[in-house]
Parts: structure tokens; C-alpha cells; sequence
């Protein structure tokens, strides 16, 4: 049986479109999930949106949208751009989801009734983009210790969770876990600014706004932020409070591993494991709070106008090659730097030069010179031994740092093995070999080991740029290979197993003068808000009685021809069959679809609607298509199955 690997993201604020920084957290995360993966772990992955509080119910009224049409849009753009960049989740939460709404009312009575929560009242500063309440000796220059941003007043009834009466517990457990916070610099600062100065209870309810978690046994209250939200990771999995956990709780916790960035590390590393001692769960095993990425030497922020996006980078650059420039660039404690500077610097001399240039000369040469059939001679040299160590040698290594989540390392151990094998390139000199049959022998083994080196270090590069691991194998004729098979050379067939053809370039060196000039468009692009509007709606319609969508007779029909109707620019003439019979029917979706794209296509029909005459052709139904409130994108229904024509729809 597979060792299980449980591990999260902090779940993202859904009040913008995420930039670089925050998209560096899912690209490590997965990164990491798939390396356990390639390590033979049954890895299930955990990400999402944390949808509720203050921030986000006032950004929702000025952009004149309701809390939920808000978080709506703005989590579809979160997950757009997770799945855009390669985050291989098991599970993609939202704070909004009923069963985590539901599960944190039980949570929140249960830890009342316990005796953890109790009623009380507060007076302190607020930081509305933090969702934190501080009292004005921790405030720094009078404003947000986290953010630097103003704090404001507050003054209300609130709930209080009991911080205090976990804390010595919560201390000895740090002091026992060494691997329980990473890296130690976050350990250091939790337990000198915090947890041995004293804690405070914890207000863990707002009555000021109403965008939460409503406390089912006093509705006037909702439920912090930080509790509605930490609590994710336990009920994402199935958590229940009641003792109905699923298997899959049970299986999967505790987490292995919460990756965070280093700004929530307070709430991650004190409030979370204090919640779960109350609610008499273990805690996770590590929590690793990651540095910043850093623009031009500060956090990103749109108020700077500093801030760069995935999509554009991806746009520009391609999805491996952000993957990579991030997690080669993310130091283990320090902060990282991005520009576009450093980045087509970074992209050129390590993808393009090391690693591209590496894989299109072996190609190149194996098909020059031997048709793309390589196979080992048995013909070695001293020379070839240093590379099979590097080779051969880069799994240990890469495996310890992952292992310390030193995934710059990791990288680095891996293009160790592409920088060696160009050296040998320059060694052992290939075309000079080429020029001597007799030298024919030591040209095909010098090729294999270059080819079997590629072969080791593309297998170990696929949990970092999996797309790139891909084609590096199909080039070179190779199937992935298994980890523990990476200490061993020589497993690339030896029966002349062929290249591909024509070597593909995998990355394409940059010239920096065209891409700051792609750069600047963007910019310009990008000057408008960045924040996705929530989709203005059309209202719903007055309610109808139940008898009266039963008048409605919806069947699945075949479209068996297709044609423009003359003298409209927007109707098509579709002839459908229901089964029993073939009915004309006239469509106004000329502007969405072709003819000849419809054919064979299954569709939704109102079957009992009166017939109209539209341009000269009687129209007997009506096809059923959704839109977006624009109507600039069109879709017809279909059936997810492939249905008989006839088929009611109910």
C-alpha cells in the first residue's frame, strides 16, 4: 500500500486577479505534489478561494454586485490561472461551498458549547485587508504590523476563542517538532513575538458587516475570516465535527504539508494548530511559510504599478518556462527577484543555451550521423565516467533537497546534469569523431551517453516543467523512468532504439529588445482595472408555477442538414430528426457557429412551440442555447452523453 501525501495551498483571497507572487505558491505546491508522486506516494492535493469578510463585501458594493456575483467571478479567474499554469489539484475549495459552510457552523457551536468560545465584547484597531484585529502597542508607526496599510477603529459585540488555554501546549509541541514550522527563521519569530510574550484571545465574530459565515445560534454574528477559512483543510477532506468523518479525512489527515507565504504565517502556525488541539485533531506535519517574489526590490502591488501576471508571462514566455524562472529564482529563506530583465537573462542562458541547445545538438548529431539509431559499443573512454557520476549521482541529491523543500536546489542538481553533458559534448568532440570510420564505434557510445544522460535528468526535470520532460523524452525515443531507476546507466534501449527525425527547439533564445517591446504592449493592456467584474446578470423572471414548465415539451434532436437562410444575417435553417419525424427548425446562431460545424450534433428542442415564419421559412421549435449577458460567446445544449434523437429532457 502507497504512503499517503497530503498537501495544501493557502486557499486565495478572492478580492483581485492573483499575480506572479501569489501564482508562485500553486506552481511550488504542485511542484512538490508531483515530485511525491514520482516518488511513489498517493498525493492528494488541496487549493481554492477564500471568499468572505469586510474586503470583500466592499469591493462587491462598489463595483455594484452582490458579495457572491463578486467572489464568483474573481474565483473563476483564480482557478483559470492555477489551471493554466500546470496545478494538478485533487480538490479546488471555496469558502462558499455548502459543505464548508455547513461544517464551520457545526465547528464554531461545538468549540462554544466546549467552553473554547465565549461571548464578549471588542475595542481595538482593524486592518480591513488583513480581516485583523491589534491593539495600538502592536501597531508599527501607527499603522498595520503585517500590511503597513492604515488601520481604523472598531468598537462591537464579538465572540472570543480562549488562545491562552492552548498556548503552553502549542509551545511544547514546536519545541518537540523540529520539522513543524520551516524554516526556522519563521519558528524564531512565531515563539519570540508571539507565543512567549503571551497570547491573547482570539476574536473569532464580526457584526459589522454581513459577508461570512452566519453563526447559526446567533445570526447577527459571522464567523471570523480566519477560522471560516483555515478550517478548509480539515473539511475539504470530510471533516465533521459530529464524528461522521469520511474515510477520506481519515485516510488523508493529518496534512503533510501546508505551503503559505510567509506573511500568514501568525495564523497557519498559531491559530490553526490551537484550533485543532481544541477540536482534539493532530496537527500537520510541517508547515512551510515560503519568501515573497519580489519586483524591483518590494512586494508587488498594483498601486505601484509593478505588479506582473501569470497569464502574460505565460503569454510571453511560455507556461515551463514561468515554472521554471519562479521556482529556480525562490531562495529557501530569502526573498526572490523578478524582472523582465532577469527573466529572459534566466530563460536564455538556462533553458535556451543549457538545455534546449543541448537536447537540439544530440538530435541533431544522432540522426547526422547514425539515422537516429544510437546504440552502446562497449567503446569507453576515462572521460565518460565523470558524466555517468553526475548523472547517476543527481537523484540523492535532488531527493535531499526536496526534502527540505529546497527546490532551487533540487533544480539546480538537475540542469548539473545538462551542463555536464555539454562539456562532454566539448570533451569528447563529436564531429571531429565523425571524420574516422574507425572511430565509428566511439561516436555511437559517446551519443548513448549523452542520450541516456538526457533521458535521467528529463525523467527527474517532469515535477518541475512536466511539459518540457515530455518532449525532451519523445525527441530522444524514451520513455519516462521510473526514480528508484535513476542511479543506473545504461537503461536506454540498446537496440538502436531512433531519435525523432528533426530535433524540435524546445526554447527559443529571446531577443530582449522585441520582448520589452511585447512588454510594453501588455503594460498598456494591463492599465485597465485588474480585478475581474463579476458578470452582470440579467435579474431571474417572475416564478411560474410548476404546472407551467410542464407544458414545456424539451426533446433531444439530431441536426442531419444545416444551411444560411438567404436574406438574414443571422438565422440558419436547421433540419432535425426526433426520432419519429424531421422538423425544419430556423435559428438566429449564424454568428456563432458554421453550417457544416452542426451536422450530427445533438441539441436541446422545444418541441411544442407554436410555429413561426421567419424570413420565409416556417420554424417548427425552438433550439435551446445559453449566453453570456453580452451575447458576444453562444453555446447550444447538449447532452454530456451521446443520446437517441426523440429523448425527453426533464
Amino acid at each position: 500500500m502507497r504512503k499517503k501525501y497530503y498537501i495544501t495551498t493557502a486557499i486565495a483571497y478572492a478580492s483581485a486577479k492573483p499575480h506572479i507572487g501569489n501564482t508562485y505558491e500553486a506552481i511550488l505546491s504542485d511542484s512538490i505534489a508531483r515530485f511525491k508522486r514520482f516518488e511513489g506516494y498517493d498525493v492528494y492535493l488541496q487549493t481554492g478561494t477564500d471568499e468572505h469578510g469586510q474586503k470583500i463585501e466592499e469591493k462587491a458594493k462598489n463595483a455594484g454586485v452582490t458579495p457572491k456575483e463578486y467572489v464568483d467571478g474573481v474565483a473563476g479567474e483564480i482557478k483559470r490561472i492555477w489551471d493554466l499554469v500546470g496545478t494538478g489539484y485533487d480538490r479546488f475549495i471555496r469558502t462558499t461551498d455548502e459543505d464548508h459552510v455547513l461544517e464551520v457552523q457545526k465547528i464554531f457551536r461545538y468549540l462554544y458549547e466546549k467552553g473554547d468560545i465565549y461571548k464578549g465584547y471588542y475595542e481595538g484597531m482593524y486592518c480591513v485587508p488583513c480581516e485583523s484585529f491589534f491593539t495600538s502597542s502592536q501597531l508599527v508607526d501607527g499603522k498595520c504590523p503585517d500590511c503597513g496599510r492604515d488601520v481604523q477603529p472598531a468598537k462591537e459585540e464579538a465572540y472570543f476563542f480562549k488562545m491562552s488555554k492552548y498556548a503552553p501546549r502549542l509551545i511544547e509541541h514546536i519545541n518537540t517538532h523540529p520539522d513543524f514550522i520551516k524554516p526556522v527563521s519563521r519558528k524564531n519569530e512565531m515563539m519570540n513575538n508571539f507565543l512567549l510574550p503571551g497570547l491573547q484571545d482570539l476574536c473569532v465574530s464580526r457584526t459589522s458587516f454581513s459577508w461570512g459565515i452566519p453563526v447559526d445560534f446567533d445570526p447577527k454574528h459571522v464567523v471570523y475570516v480566519w477560522l471560516d477559512a483555515l478550517v478548509n483543510y480539515i473539511t475539504g477532506i470530510g471533516y465533521d465535527c459530529g464524528g461522521e468523518s469520511t474515510d477520506q479525512f481519515k485516510a488523508l489527515w493529518p496534512a503533510d504539508l501546508h505551503v503559505i507565504g510567509k506573511d500568514i504565517i501568525r495564523f497557519h502556525t498559531i491559530y490553526w494548530p490551537i484550533f485543532l488541539m481544541a477540536l482534539d485533531l493532530p496537527l500537520p506535519k510541517t508547515i512551510f511559510g515560503h519568501p515573497w517574489l519580489l519586483q524591483d526590490g518590494g512586494k508587488m502591488s498594483k498601486s505601484k504599478g509593478n505588479v506582473m501576471y501569470a497569464d502574460d508571462l505565460c503569454e510571453l514566455f511560455g507556461v515551463d518556462a514561468v515554472r521554471y524562472y519562479v521556482l529556480n529564482e525562490m531562495p529557501f529563506d530569502n526573498d526572490g527577484t523578478i524582472t523582465w530583465e532577469l527573466l529572459i537573462e534566466r530563460l536564455n542562458a538556462d533553458l535556451a543555451n543549457t538545455l534546449g541547445n543541448l537536447v537540439n545538438r544530440t538530435v541533431a548529431m544522432s540522426n547526422k550521423y547514425f539515422g537516429g539509431a544510437v546504440k552502446r559499443t562497449g567503446v569507453v573512454e576515462p572521460v565518460d565516467a565523470e558524466l555517468k557520476a553526475v548523472a547517476t549521482g543527481a537523484k540523492d541529491r535532488v531527493v535531499a533537497a526536496m526534502n527540505e523543500f529546497h527546490i532551487a536546489d533540487a533544480l539546480s542538481e538537475i540542469f548539473n546534469i545538462f551542463r555536464r553533458s555539454n562539456k562532454y559534448i566539448d570533451e569528447t568532440a563529436p564531429w571531429v569523431l565523425s571524420k574516422d570510420p574507425e572511430k565509428a564505434d566511439r561516436l555511437s557510445e559517446v551519443l548513448y551517453n549523452l542520450i541516456e544522460s538526457i533521458s535521467i535528468g528529463a525523467s527527474l526535470l517532469s515535477p518541475f516543467l512536466p511539459s518540457t520532460a515530455e518532449r525532451i523524452q519523445k525527441q530522444i525515443g524514451a520513455k519516462p523512468r521510473e526514480i528508484d531507476t535513476l542511479d543506473r546507466f545504461g537503461l536506454y534501449p540498446n537496440d538502436g532504439n531512433c531519435v525523432a527525425s528533426q530535433p524540435e527547439i524546445l526554447f527559443a533564445r529571446l531577443d530582449p529588445k522585441t520582448v520589452m517591446e511585447q512588454v510594453e504592449a501588455l503594460m498598456k493592456k494591463d492599465e485597465t482595472p485588474a480585478e475581474p467584474e463579476a458578470p452582470k446578470l440579467p435579474p431571474i423572471k417572475n416564478e411560474i408555477a410548476y404546472g407551467d414548465f410542464e407544458k414545456l415539451d424539451l426533446r433531444l434532436a439530431k441536426v442531419i442538414a444545416c444551411e444560411e437562410v438567404k436574406r438574414s444575417k443571422k438565422l440558419l435553417k436547421l433540419t432535425v430528426s426526433l426520432g419519429t419525424e424531421e422538423r425544419t427548425v430556423v435559428s438566429g446562431i449564424k454568428n456563432w457557429y458554421k453550417p457544416e460545424d452542426l451536422i450530427g450534433k445533438t441539441v436541446v428542442l422545444v418541441a411544442n412551440l407554436k410555429p413561426v415564419t421567419l424570413c420565409g421559412v416556417e420554424s417548427h421549435g425552438m433550439i435551446l442555447c445559453a449566453s453570456d449577458p453580452s451575447d458576444t460567446e453562444l453555446a447550444f445544449l447538449s447532452p454530456e452523453k451521446d443520446l437517441p434523437a426523440g429523448w425527453v429532457v426533464r
